[in-house]
């Protein structure tokens, strides 16, 4: 039998310990606000939902300008067609877009987060659209207390039906980037849209719905990683959004037209309007907080306050730690410098790479079921399938060369055509004198050159193989 244990018995009694980890959802009701930052925000939002939902409507020639064709394993980007083989090139692209992020969040902030992220542009459209059939804050919070009547019903209705349209479009225009869009906007219209296409845009629309509808900065809050690791990145020196408490506080409530001027009070009137229009529902009074997105709505919304009082703006401003205390700011410090030359060497190697790139492949795969063969007239052969890929974006015809020792013939026919963005296969024999066979294994170089264009050149190293 068990013996009950005294200090269980005695916690009984005690005042019940919860640890939080999830705090209970509670609906933020965000305030419109105006201003230099909110103006930018604007620009953003429409510049970033502009390309996302016009690209895939741009055509480059006979295709699509912008297209990720994952059957073909090819990638369409204007101008350029991307192979498997050019792999290389997209490490590169997410290394630049890495160290982007860290470089711009070193100098000011979350940037990122407060105007280009995607989460925060379509939260952004969802509260457009919830004030289009609700109104602003009050009038939201008011029709949502208030009992349920025809008017809520359909206000409400309304709303997510909204909603719901513009989450399957966005994710019918996702869908746009891997199959061509004239093709998918014909297979919608006539309902022959195949199993994949139809589960990624209601995925991806739903994902949109309830994300930007629903979690909107529980997201950003717990689910986001970037939240977490951003102090990483950050130190003194870094732009922040920051309240001058020493010029705010105490805080305390006045008449309109009169500053703190001949008061033991600071700036702020405690009108809570920073915490109202915050999308993420903080207070940043309390200091830089982790949920933070940097979006400047506090910023935009108490200049306007200060201005009503007769007080100074900046209450609420793009600072440093250092400068909020007194000490001298470096933007030009040592991580800035490491962060902007990995930034600029990824940049010109990456445009190198592009601008000297040759669109076309060439593998030489040797018969593996017999080594070599000896001719009637006593010359030695070996046989190789030679595949060769055109990643340009025009046929072309090829001819193909060999060197490397003396006496090597091609026997067989030595131009090949391969249409734009296809794979050619054929075989060749290569024939060589046995007397002038140097060694058993011998290395050979294939040489790939276009007619048309002399500077479409591909090499590929080989072995001729004789009797040991």
């Amino acid at each position: 039998m068990s013996i009950p244990n005294e200090t269980h018995r005695k916690d009984q009694d005690a005042e019940p310990v919860q640890d939080v980890m999830y705090q209970k959802h509670q609906k933020i009701y965000v305030r419109g606000v105006q201003g230099f930052f909110a103006r930018w925000r604007i620009i953003a939002v429409f510049a970033l939902l502009g390309l996302f939902y016009g690209l895939p409507w741009i055509s480059w020639g006979q295709r699509q300008a912008l297209l990720f064709d994952l059957p073909a394993r090819k990638f369409y980007l204007f101008g350029l067609t991307l192979w498997p083989q050019d792999f290389f090139l997209v490490t590169m692209l997410m290394a630049i877009l890495a160290f982007s992020l860290f470089f711009f969040t070193t100098l000011g902030g979350r940037l990122w987060c407060g105007y280009a992220c995607p989460q925060t542009v379509w939260t952004e459209v969802f509260i457009w659209i919830d004030r289009l059939f609700e109104g602003d804050r009050a009038q939201a919070i008011k029709l949502d207390k208030s009992s349920w009547t025809k008017e809520k019903i359909l206000r409400k209705l309304g709303k997510h039906a909204a909603l719901l349209l513009f989450s399957l479009y966005t994710g019918y225009t996702f869908v746009g980037y891997f199959t061509p869009t004239h093709d998918l906007t014909r297979s919608l219209v006539t309902f022959s849209t195949g199993p994949w296409e139809t589960f990624w845009v209601f995925f991806y629309g739903l994902a949109t719905y309830l994300n930007a509808g629903f979690m909107r900065e529980q997201v950003c809050i717990y689910m986001c990683p970037y939240a977490r690791f951003q102090s990483a990145m950050f130190d003194d020196d870094t732009l922040i959004i920051s309240y001058d408490d020493k010029r705010g506080e105490p805080r305390g409530a006045r008449r309109k037209g009169s500053n703190a001027k001949g008061t033991d009070l600071g700036d702020c009137v405690d009108c809570t309007l920073c915490v109202q229009v915050c999308p993420v529902g903080i207070d940043i009074r309390n200091g830089l907080q982790y949920q933070c997105i940097a979006c400047a709505a506090c910023l935009d919304v108490c200049d306007q306050v200060m201005e009503k009082i007769n007080s100074p703006k900046g209450l609420v401003r793009y600072s440093t730690q250092n400068a909020m205390e007194g000490k001298p700011t470096r933007v030009l410090r040592p991580r800035v410098w490491v962060y902007a030359a990995l930034l600029s060497i990824l940049i010109i190697g990456m445009t190198g790479v592009v601008m000297q790139r040759i669109p076309v492949k060439v593998d030489i795969i040797r018969d593996r079921m017999s080594l070599y063969t000896e001719t009637a007239d006593g010359l030695l052969e070996n046989s190789f399938m030679i595949r060769v890929i055109n990643m340009d974006d025009f046929s072309h015809t090829f001819k193909l060369g060999v060197e490397g020792m003396d006496g090597l013939t091609i026997v067989s026919s030595q131009e090949v055509t391969v249409p734009a963005g296809q794979v050619g296969e054929f075989p060749t024999r290569i024939q060589a004198d046995p007397a002038k066979l140097p060694k058993p294994n011998n290395p050979i170089q294939f040489t790939l050159q276009a007619l048309d264009q002399p500077a479409l050149r591909a090499t590929h190293l080989s072995r001729f193989m004789g009797p040991r």
